[in-house]
Protein backbone atom coordinates (compact mmCIF):
# COMPACT_ATOMS: atom_id res chain seq x y z
CA UNK A 1 0.00 0.00 0.00
CA UNK A 2 1.51 3.35 -1.02
CA UNK A 3 1.66 6.32 1.30
CA UNK A 4 -1.19 8.16 -0.38
CA UNK A 5 -3.64 5.30 0.14
CA UNK A 6 -2.48 5.04 3.76
CA UNK A 7 -3.13 8.78 4.12
CA UNK A 8 -6.58 8.35 2.59
CA UNK A 9 -7.39 5.50 4.99
CA UNK A 10 -6.24 7.61 7.94
CA UNK A 11 -8.30 10.60 6.76
CA UNK A 12 -11.33 8.36 6.31
CA UNK A 13 -10.92 7.00 9.84
CA UNK A 14 -10.59 10.47 11.38
CA UNK A 15 -13.46 12.05 9.44
CA UNK A 16 -15.69 9.00 9.87
CA UNK A 17 -15.02 8.95 13.59
CA UNK A 18 -15.82 12.66 13.76
CA UNK A 19 -19.14 12.09 12.00
CA UNK A 20 -20.02 9.11 14.22
CA UNK A 21 -19.13 10.96 17.43
CA UNK A 22 -21.12 14.02 16.32
CA UNK A 23 -24.16 11.88 15.51
CA UNK A 24 -23.86 9.88 18.72
CA UNK A 25 -23.54 12.95 20.95
CA UNK A 26 -25.99 15.33 19.26
CA UNK A 27 -28.80 13.01 18.17
CA UNK A 28 -31.66 13.03 20.71
CA UNK A 29 -32.13 9.29 21.26
CA UNK A 30 -34.62 10.17 24.02
CA UNK A 31 -36.63 13.02 22.50
CA UNK A 32 -38.64 13.66 25.68
CA UNK A 33 -35.43 13.95 27.68
CA UNK A 34 -36.10 10.89 29.82
CA UNK A 35 -37.38 7.37 29.55
CA UNK A 36 -41.13 6.93 29.67
CA UNK A 37 -42.30 3.99 31.82
CA UNK A 38 -44.76 1.95 29.81
CA UNK A 39 -44.81 4.24 26.75
CA UNK A 40 -48.02 4.55 24.79
CA UNK A 41 -47.94 2.35 21.70
CA UNK A 42 -48.69 4.07 18.39
CA UNK A 43 -52.09 2.93 17.15
CA UNK A 44 -53.50 4.33 13.93
CA UNK A 45 -56.96 2.93 14.69
CA UNK A 46 -57.24 5.14 17.80
CA UNK A 47 -56.91 8.39 15.91
CA UNK A 48 -57.76 7.78 12.26
CA UNK A 49 -60.92 6.39 10.77
CA UNK A 50 -60.76 3.22 8.65
CA UNK A 51 -61.58 5.36 5.61
CA UNK A 52 -58.68 7.73 6.30
CA UNK A 53 -56.24 4.86 6.83
CA UNK A 54 -57.44 3.11 3.67
CA UNK A 55 -57.17 6.26 1.57
CA UNK A 56 -53.60 6.96 2.72
CA UNK A 57 -52.59 3.34 2.12
CA UNK A 58 -54.12 3.30 -1.36
CA UNK A 59 -52.11 6.41 -2.22
CA UNK A 60 -48.92 4.76 -0.96
CA UNK A 61 -49.61 1.62 -2.95
CA UNK A 62 -50.28 3.65 -6.10
CA UNK A 63 -46.95 5.45 -5.76
CA UNK A 64 -44.67 2.81 -4.25
CA UNK A 65 -44.65 0.23 -7.05
CA UNK A 66 -43.56 2.61 -9.81
CA UNK A 67 -41.16 4.38 -7.44
CA UNK A 68 -39.46 1.14 -6.43
CA UNK A 69 -39.25 0.10 -10.07
CA UNK A 70 -37.72 3.44 -11.04
CA UNK A 71 -35.25 3.21 -8.17
CA UNK A 72 -34.18 -0.29 -9.21
CA UNK A 73 -33.83 0.66 -12.87
CA UNK A 74 -31.86 3.78 -11.99
CA UNK A 75 -29.43 1.90 -9.76
CA UNK A 76 -28.98 -0.88 -12.33
CA UNK A 77 -28.32 1.58 -15.16
CA UNK A 78 -25.91 3.67 -13.11
CA UNK A 79 -24.07 0.55 -11.91
CA UNK A 80 -23.94 -0.92 -15.42
CA UNK A 81 -22.41 2.28 -16.76
CA UNK A 82 -20.09 2.92 -13.85
CA UNK A 83 -18.88 -0.50 -12.72
CA UNK A 84 -18.34 -2.13 -16.11
CA UNK A 85 -16.22 -1.10 -19.14
CA UNK A 86 -19.34 -0.08 -21.08
CA UNK A 87 -19.68 3.33 -19.45
CA UNK A 88 -16.08 4.35 -20.08
CA UNK A 89 -16.34 3.22 -23.71
CA UNK A 90 -19.71 4.86 -24.33
CA UNK A 91 -18.77 8.22 -22.85
CA UNK A 92 -15.35 8.08 -24.45
CA UNK A 93 -17.00 7.75 -27.85
CA UNK A 94 -19.71 10.29 -27.00
CA UNK A 95 -17.10 12.95 -26.26
CA UNK A 96 -14.41 11.85 -28.73
CA UNK A 97 -14.84 14.90 -30.96
CA UNK A 98 -15.11 17.42 -28.13
CA UNK A 99 -11.90 19.44 -28.34
CA UNK A 100 -10.91 20.04 -24.69
CA UNK A 101 -10.82 17.91 -21.57
CA UNK A 102 -12.98 20.23 -19.40
CA UNK A 103 -15.60 20.43 -22.13
CA UNK A 104 -15.60 16.63 -22.46
CA UNK A 105 -16.20 16.29 -18.73
CA UNK A 106 -19.00 18.88 -18.91
CA UNK A 107 -20.69 17.07 -21.82
CA UNK A 108 -20.45 13.76 -19.94
CA UNK A 109 -21.98 15.35 -16.82
CA UNK A 110 -24.81 16.86 -18.85
CA UNK A 111 -25.47 13.53 -20.58
CA UNK A 112 -25.65 11.64 -17.28
CA UNK A 113 -27.96 14.25 -15.76
CA UNK A 114 -30.21 14.06 -18.80
CA UNK A 115 -30.25 10.24 -18.64
CA UNK A 116 -31.14 10.31 -14.95
CA UNK A 117 -33.95 12.78 -15.62
CA UNK A 118 -35.35 10.73 -18.48
CA UNK A 119 -35.30 7.57 -16.33
CA UNK A 120 -37.21 9.21 -13.49
CA UNK A 121 -39.52 11.49 -15.49
CA UNK A 122 -42.20 8.84 -16.24
CA UNK A 123 -42.54 8.01 -12.54
CA UNK A 124 -42.57 11.71 -11.65
CA UNK A 125 -45.38 12.22 -14.18
CA UNK A 126 -47.27 9.23 -12.79
CA UNK A 127 -46.85 10.63 -9.28
CA UNK A 128 -48.31 13.93 -10.49
CA UNK A 129 -51.30 12.11 -12.00
CA UNK A 130 -51.90 10.20 -8.76
CA UNK A 131 -51.60 13.35 -6.68
CA UNK A 132 -54.12 15.06 -8.93
CA UNK A 133 -56.47 12.11 -8.46
CA UNK A 134 -56.18 12.39 -4.68
CA UNK A 135 -56.44 16.18 -4.62
CA UNK A 136 -52.90 16.76 -3.37
CA UNK A 137 -51.81 19.12 -6.12
CA UNK A 138 -53.27 22.21 -7.67
CA UNK A 139 -50.52 22.44 -10.29
CA UNK A 140 -51.32 22.10 -13.97
CA UNK A 141 -49.05 20.31 -16.42
CA UNK A 142 -47.36 23.47 -17.80
CA UNK A 143 -46.36 24.57 -14.30
CA UNK A 144 -45.29 21.03 -13.41
CA UNK A 145 -43.10 20.82 -16.50
CA UNK A 146 -41.63 24.19 -15.57
CA UNK A 147 -40.65 22.85 -12.15
CA UNK A 148 -39.10 19.79 -13.78
CA UNK A 149 -37.07 22.05 -16.06
CA UNK A 150 -35.88 24.13 -13.11
CA UNK A 151 -34.88 20.96 -11.23
CA UNK A 152 -33.03 19.64 -14.26
CA UNK A 153 -31.17 22.92 -14.67
CA UNK A 154 -30.12 23.02 -11.03
CA UNK A 155 -28.97 19.38 -11.10
CA UNK A 156 -27.10 19.81 -14.37
CA UNK A 157 -25.25 22.93 -13.23
CA UNK A 158 -24.36 21.37 -9.86
CA UNK A 159 -23.24 18.07 -11.41
CA UNK A 160 -21.09 19.71 -14.08
CA UNK A 161 -19.52 22.13 -11.58
CA UNK A 162 -18.61 19.30 -9.18
CA UNK A 163 -17.22 17.11 -11.97
CA UNK A 164 -15.12 19.96 -13.39
CA UNK A 165 -13.69 20.71 -9.95
CA UNK A 166 -12.96 17.01 -9.40
CA UNK A 167 -11.26 16.68 -12.79
CA UNK A 168 -9.13 19.76 -12.12
CA UNK A 169 -8.03 18.46 -8.70
CA UNK A 170 -7.26 15.01 -10.11
CA UNK A 171 -5.11 16.55 -12.85
CA UNK A 172 -3.34 18.87 -10.43
CA UNK A 173 -2.77 16.28 -7.68
CA UNK A 174 -3.12 12.82 -9.26
CA UNK A 175 -2.06 10.98 -6.10
CA UNK A 176 -3.36 13.28 -3.38
CA UNK A 177 -6.57 14.78 -4.81
CA UNK A 178 -8.67 13.29 -2.01
CA UNK A 179 -7.41 15.90 0.48
CA UNK A 180 -8.51 19.11 -1.30
CA UNK A 181 -11.60 17.30 -2.65
CA UNK A 182 -12.65 16.38 0.89
CA UNK A 183 -12.16 19.97 2.01
CA UNK A 184 -14.17 21.18 -0.99
CA UNK A 185 -16.97 18.71 -0.23
CA UNK A 186 -17.10 19.92 3.38
CA UNK A 187 -17.30 23.54 2.26
CA UNK A 188 -19.87 22.78 -0.45
CA UNK A 189 -22.26 21.17 2.05
CA UNK A 190 -22.03 24.26 4.25
CA UNK A 191 -22.64 26.63 1.33
CA UNK A 192 -25.63 24.64 0.03
CA UNK A 193 -27.15 24.25 3.48
CA UNK A 194 -27.13 27.96 4.25
CA UNK A 195 -27.49 29.27 0.70
CA UNK A 196 -30.51 27.16 -0.27
CA UNK A 197 -33.12 29.38 1.45
CA UNK A 198 -31.84 32.50 -0.27
CA UNK A 199 -31.06 31.09 -3.73
CA UNK A 200 -33.18 28.00 -4.44
CA UNK A 201 -36.41 28.56 -2.48
CA UNK A 202 -37.38 31.73 -4.44
CA UNK A 203 -37.16 29.73 -7.70
CA UNK A 204 -40.18 27.68 -6.62
CA UNK A 205 -42.24 29.95 -4.37
CA UNK A 206 -43.03 33.59 -3.79
CA UNK A 207 -42.94 34.89 -0.24
CA UNK A 208 -44.98 37.77 1.14
CA UNK A 209 -45.01 39.16 4.68
CA UNK A 210 -47.91 37.92 6.76
CA UNK A 211 -50.37 40.74 7.23
CA UNK A 212 -50.43 42.39 10.64
CA UNK A 213 -52.88 40.75 12.98
CA UNK A 214 -53.34 38.52 15.98
CA UNK A 215 -51.74 35.41 14.47
CA UNK A 216 -48.60 37.21 13.28
CA UNK A 217 -48.20 38.86 16.69
CA UNK A 218 -48.64 35.55 18.49
CA UNK A 219 -46.11 33.79 16.28
CA UNK A 220 -43.51 36.51 16.84
CA UNK A 221 -44.26 36.47 20.58
CA UNK A 222 -43.87 32.68 20.58
CA UNK A 223 -40.42 33.00 18.98
CA UNK A 224 -39.45 35.77 21.39
CA UNK A 225 -40.57 33.72 24.39
CA UNK A 226 -38.58 30.78 23.03
CA UNK A 227 -35.46 32.92 22.70
CA UNK A 228 -35.24 32.46 18.93
CA UNK A 229 -34.54 35.70 17.01
CA UNK A 230 -36.90 35.95 14.02
CA UNK A 231 -36.90 38.82 11.55
CA UNK A 232 -40.31 38.29 9.97
CA UNK A 233 -43.21 35.94 9.30
CA UNK A 234 -43.66 35.11 5.60
CA UNK A 235 -46.39 33.30 3.72
CA UNK A 236 -45.36 30.98 0.85
CA UNK A 237 -47.75 30.63 -2.07
CA UNK A 238 -47.61 26.83 -1.89
CA UNK A 239 -51.23 26.51 -3.01
CA UNK A 240 -50.21 27.10 -6.62
CA UNK A 241 -48.67 23.61 -6.66
CA UNK A 242 -50.00 21.62 -3.68
CA UNK A 243 -52.80 21.24 -1.15
CA UNK A 244 -50.48 19.84 1.53
CA UNK A 245 -49.70 21.92 4.60
CA UNK A 246 -46.37 22.85 6.17
CA UNK A 247 -44.28 25.56 7.82
CA UNK A 248 -40.60 25.99 8.59
CA UNK A 249 -38.03 28.39 9.99
CA UNK A 250 -35.65 29.43 7.23
CA UNK A 251 -32.35 31.26 7.16
CA UNK A 252 -29.91 31.95 9.98
CA UNK A 253 -28.82 34.89 12.08
CA UNK A 254 -30.32 38.14 10.82
CA UNK A 255 -32.00 36.37 7.86
CA UNK A 256 -34.05 33.93 9.95
CA UNK A 257 -37.78 34.02 9.25
CA UNK A 258 -40.84 31.92 9.93
CA UNK A 259 -42.35 30.64 6.68
CA UNK A 260 -45.93 29.38 6.66
CA UNK A 261 -47.67 27.72 3.72
CA UNK A 262 -50.80 29.55 2.68
CA UNK A 263 -52.52 26.14 2.65
CA UNK A 264 -51.79 25.78 6.37
CA UNK A 265 -53.43 29.12 7.11
CA UNK A 266 -56.52 28.20 5.11
CA UNK A 267 -57.15 24.74 6.53
CA UNK A 268 -56.07 24.74 10.20
CA UNK A 269 -56.88 26.70 13.31
CA UNK A 270 -54.58 29.44 14.65
CA UNK A 271 -53.80 27.22 17.65
CA UNK A 272 -52.62 24.45 15.35
CA UNK A 273 -50.56 26.91 13.30
CA UNK A 274 -48.85 27.98 16.52
CA UNK A 275 -47.96 24.37 17.31
CA UNK A 276 -46.56 23.76 13.83
CA UNK A 277 -44.42 26.88 14.21
CA UNK A 278 -43.40 25.84 17.75
CA UNK A 279 -42.07 22.60 16.27
CA UNK A 280 -40.03 24.54 13.71
CA UNK A 281 -38.73 26.88 16.41
CA UNK A 282 -37.45 23.77 18.15
CA UNK A 283 -35.16 23.12 15.19
CA UNK A 284 -33.85 26.69 15.35
CA UNK A 285 -33.48 26.60 19.14
CA UNK A 286 -31.42 23.43 19.02
CA UNK A 287 -29.37 24.54 15.99
CA UNK A 288 -30.47 21.44 14.10
CA UNK A 289 -29.44 22.97 10.78
CA UNK A 290 -25.96 23.65 12.15
CA UNK A 291 -25.48 20.13 13.50
CA UNK A 292 -27.07 18.57 10.43
CA UNK A 293 -24.71 20.58 8.25
CA UNK A 294 -21.72 19.54 10.34
CA UNK A 295 -22.65 15.85 10.15
CA UNK A 296 -23.34 16.13 6.43
CA UNK A 297 -20.08 17.95 5.81
CA UNK A 298 -18.03 15.42 7.79
CA UNK A 299 -19.84 12.55 6.09
CA UNK A 300 -19.26 14.06 2.65
CA UNK A 301 -15.56 14.60 3.34
CA UNK A 302 -15.25 11.01 4.57
CA UNK A 303 -17.15 9.87 1.50
CA UNK A 304 -14.60 11.56 -0.75
CA UNK A 305 -11.80 9.62 0.94
CA UNK A 306 -13.74 6.40 0.46
CA UNK A 307 -14.41 7.36 -3.16
CA UNK A 308 -10.68 7.89 -3.71
CA UNK A 309 -9.83 4.50 -2.22
CA UNK A 310 -12.45 2.81 -4.41
CA UNK A 311 -11.80 4.45 -7.78
CA UNK A 312 -8.01 4.27 -7.50
CA UNK A 313 -7.98 0.57 -6.63
CA UNK A 314 -6.17 -1.27 -9.46
CA UNK A 315 -8.86 -3.95 -9.63
CA UNK A 316 -11.61 -1.35 -10.08
CA UNK A 317 -9.65 0.44 -12.77
CA UNK A 318 -9.12 -2.84 -14.65
CA UNK A 319 -12.74 -3.93 -14.42
CA UNK A 320 -14.11 -0.56 -15.55
CA UNK A 321 -11.51 0.19 -18.19
CA UNK A 322 -10.95 3.70 -16.80
CA UNK A 323 -7.47 4.91 -17.66
CA UNK A 324 -7.78 8.59 -16.73
CA UNK A 325 -9.93 9.67 -13.78
CA UNK A 326 -9.82 13.26 -14.98
CA UNK A 327 -11.43 12.59 -18.37
CA UNK A 328 -14.99 11.97 -19.56
CA UNK A 329 -14.64 8.19 -19.54
CA UNK A 330 -14.35 8.22 -15.74
CA UNK A 331 -17.54 10.25 -15.18
CA UNK A 332 -19.85 7.17 -15.06
CA UNK A 333 -17.59 5.48 -12.48
CA UNK A 334 -17.43 8.56 -10.26
CA UNK A 335 -21.18 9.21 -10.46
CA UNK A 336 -22.05 5.53 -9.89
CA UNK A 337 -19.86 5.31 -6.80
CA UNK A 338 -21.39 8.46 -5.31
CA UNK A 339 -24.94 7.36 -6.18
CA UNK A 340 -24.62 3.91 -4.64
CA UNK A 341 -22.82 5.28 -1.57
CA UNK A 342 -25.55 7.87 -1.03
CA UNK A 343 -28.24 5.19 -1.35
CA UNK A 344 -26.54 2.97 1.22
CA UNK A 345 -26.22 5.88 3.66
CA UNK A 346 -29.90 6.84 3.40
CA UNK A 347 -31.24 4.62 6.24
CA UNK A 348 -28.82 6.16 8.75
CA UNK A 349 -29.73 9.67 7.62
CA UNK A 350 -33.44 8.92 7.93
CA UNK A 351 -33.01 7.41 11.40
CA UNK A 352 -31.20 10.50 12.70
CA UNK A 353 -33.74 12.78 11.04
CA UNK A 354 -36.65 10.99 12.74
CA UNK A 355 -35.04 11.45 16.14
CA UNK A 356 -34.41 15.14 15.52
CA UNK A 357 -37.99 15.67 14.35
CA UNK A 358 -39.26 13.87 17.46
CA UNK A 359 -37.23 16.23 19.66
CA UNK A 360 -38.75 19.21 17.82
CA UNK A 361 -42.18 17.74 18.61
CA UNK A 362 -41.20 17.51 22.27
CA UNK A 363 -40.04 21.12 22.11
CA UNK A 364 -43.41 22.21 20.73
CA UNK A 365 -45.15 20.41 23.59
CA UNK A 366 -42.83 22.01 26.17
CA UNK A 367 -43.31 25.46 24.65
CA UNK A 368 -47.10 25.36 24.38
CA UNK A 369 -48.05 22.85 27.06
CA UNK A 370 -50.97 21.72 24.91
CA UNK A 371 -50.81 18.00 24.04
CA UNK A 372 -54.49 17.86 23.04
CA UNK A 373 -54.15 20.50 20.33
CA UNK A 374 -50.80 19.00 19.34
CA UNK A 375 -52.43 15.61 18.74
CA UNK A 376 -55.24 17.17 16.75
CA UNK A 377 -52.72 19.13 14.71
CA UNK A 378 -50.74 15.96 13.89
CA UNK A 379 -53.93 14.23 12.86
CA UNK A 380 -54.84 17.19 10.65
CA UNK A 381 -51.40 17.21 9.00
CA UNK A 382 -51.54 13.47 8.36
CA UNK A 383 -55.03 13.60 6.90
CA UNK A 384 -54.39 16.68 4.76
CA UNK A 385 -51.06 15.36 3.46
CA UNK A 386 -52.39 11.79 3.13
CA UNK A 387 -49.38 10.50 5.06
CA UNK A 388 -49.43 6.73 5.45
CA UNK A 389 -49.96 6.06 9.18
CA UNK A 390 -48.46 2.57 8.83
CA UNK A 391 -45.82 2.62 6.05
CA UNK A 392 -44.14 -0.60 5.00
CA UNK A 393 -40.76 -1.40 6.53
CA UNK A 394 -38.70 -0.48 3.46
CA UNK A 395 -40.39 2.89 3.08
CA UNK A 396 -40.03 3.67 6.77
CA UNK A 397 -36.39 2.66 7.12
CA UNK A 398 -35.27 4.27 3.87
CA UNK A 399 -37.33 7.39 3.44
CA UNK A 400 -39.27 8.28 6.59
CA UNK A 401 -37.53 11.45 7.77
CA UNK A 402 -40.34 12.14 10.29
CA UNK A 403 -42.13 9.91 12.79
CA UNK A 404 -45.51 8.67 11.59
CA UNK A 405 -48.69 10.44 12.65
CA UNK A 406 -49.57 7.72 15.21
CA UNK A 407 -46.04 7.87 16.65
CA UNK A 408 -46.27 11.64 17.10
CA UNK A 409 -49.68 11.42 18.75
CA UNK A 410 -48.40 8.66 21.04
CA UNK A 411 -45.57 11.00 22.06
CA UNK A 412 -48.15 13.66 22.97
CA UNK A 413 -49.85 11.13 25.25
CA UNK A 414 -46.51 10.20 26.83
CA UNK A 415 -45.73 13.89 27.36
CA UNK A 416 -49.13 14.40 29.02
CA UNK A 417 -48.50 11.46 31.36
CA UNK A 418 -45.07 12.78 32.32
CA UNK A 419 -46.49 16.24 33.06
CA UNK A 420 -49.67 15.01 34.74
CA UNK A 421 -52.09 16.74 32.40
CA UNK A 422 -55.05 15.24 30.50
CA UNK A 423 -54.07 13.01 27.61
CA UNK A 424 -55.43 13.59 24.11
CA UNK A 425 -58.62 11.57 23.60
CA UNK A 426 -59.05 8.93 20.92
CA UNK A 427 -59.38 11.16 17.87
CA UNK A 428 -60.96 8.61 15.51
CA UNK A 429 -64.21 9.12 17.39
Amino acid sequence: MNRWRRAAWLSLAVLGAGAVVTVATTTPWRPLGRAVPGPVAPDAARDFTPEQIDRAERLSHALNGPSYGSLAVGLVVVAALGFTPYGARLFGRLTARVPTRPLRVAVAGLALTLLSTLLTLPVAAWSHIVQERYGLTAQGWPAWLGDQAIGFGINAVATIAVLLLAAWLIRALPNAWFAPAAAAAFLLVVIVSYGYPMVIEPLYNSFTPMRAGTLRTRLLDLARRDGVPVRDVLVADASKRTTTVNAYVSGFGSTRRIVVYDTLLRTTSPAQVRLVVAHELGHAKRDDVLYGTLVGALGSAAGICLLYLFVTAPRVRRRTGVTDLADAGAVPLLVAAVTVGTFLATPAQSLVSRQIEARADAHALDLTGDPVTFARMQRTLSVRNLSDPEPNAFDYVMYATHPTGPQRIAMARDWARLHHVPQPPDLAR
